[in-house]
């Protein structure tokens, strides 16, 4: 029974060994990965994401690397200025593996590498500042920073993205002589600010009342104006009136002496009698100041009788 079964007990071994092995031998990479396969101890490829087949017991995995962006917070670490002040300062570190062979055989952990470079060179851009300098430059220490430490990781295959100050935290009693200059230095805006307000509030103030004043004196200028142009239409409208009525009066009774003197001639009446009768209408209307003489011809040529009287009167007289 045993020498029956047993026939079946090593192929049966074999054919599990040789599915394992090809189980073994397909590798599924994902994406956002490479794994770095060696042969015999060796460097032999690097597989990227899919499927891939490796040789049983002769290829391995040697490392599975992320190809995702990563971050490493560094924690706070306590350097010295150019004045001698010490202070904390903690960075994050943003990279990204470029090439997985640099990273696996160039460095033992090159995350480790980027800690202690950042650290380094932090130390060292800090000790040539000073604490002001330090406190209103982060940019440019971030600047620096990241150009020295992907210079340096550009040989294990990193990348490095981008490098952020967290924190900069001086001593104790910086701090404290630093919060009361700021306080100072909020007061003295908030004065500053105030005494500007109350100034812009005075020019307004004082710009409205100018406007204001001038918009009055223009007012009454051009009401004075109106009132001046009024007086002085009305002041003619009155004058032409008072005109044209003597106008009209003076011209109705020319026409009256007219119609008079025609009347006289028509009857036959003596001339001496018409003269003087004409020479006391004239004297009459000459007598009033409102009166406009305006005279016929006919009354013009009948005056001639006054010389005629003249003589009469002399004769009798004699």
């Amino acid at each position: 029974m045993f020498q029956m079964y047993g026939v079946w007990i090593i192929p049966a071994i074999i054919l599990i060994i040789v599915l394992s092995a090809l189980v073994s031998s397909i590798k599924i990479v994902n994406t956002g990965y490479l794994y770095v396969v060696e042969r015999f101890g060796q460097y032999h490829k690097t597989l990227e994401p899919g499927w891939h087949f490796i040789i049983p017991f002769v290829d391995y995995v040697r490392r599975k690397i992320s190809t995702k962006q990563q971050i490493l917070d560094i924690q706070p670490q306590n350097v010295i200025t150019k004045d001698n002040v010490k202070i904390s300062i903690d960075n994050v570190i943003f990279y990204k593996v470029l090439n997985a062979k640099d990273a696996v055989y160039n460095i033992e952990d090159y995350k480790a590498g980027i800690i202690y470079s950042t650290i380094t060179n932090m130390r060292n851009i800090v000790g040539e500042m000073s604490l002001d300098e330090v406190l209103s430059g982060r940019d440019r220490i971030n600047s620096k920073l990241l150009e020295i430490i992907d210079d340096i990781t550009d040989a294990y295959g990193i990348k490095i993205l981008s490098v952020e100050i967290k924190n900069i935290i001086p001593p104790g009693e910086i701090q404290s002589a630093m919060e009361k200059q700021m306080r100072a230095e909020r007061d003295k805006r908030a004065s500053i600010l105030q005494a500007e307000g109350l100034k812009q509030s005075e020019i307004a103030r004082a710009e409205g009342e100018k406007q204001s004043k001038i918009l009055q004196a223009e007012a009454e200028k051009e009401a004075n104006i109106r009132h001046a142009e009024g007086l002085r239409e009305s002041q003619l409208l009155e004058a032409e009136g008072k005109a044209k009525a003597i106008e009209i009066v003076a011209k109705a009774e020319a026409d009256a002496i007219d119609k008079v003197n025609k009347a006289i001639i028509e009857s036959g009446t003596n001339e001496v009698v018409i003269a003087l009768k004409q020479v006391e209408a004239l004297k009459e209307m000459a007598n009033n100041p409102a009166n406009k003489l305006i005279l016929p011809n006919e009354t013009l040529s009948s005056l001639g009788s006054i010389a005629a009287i003249g003589e009469l009167l002399n004769k009798q007289n004699r």
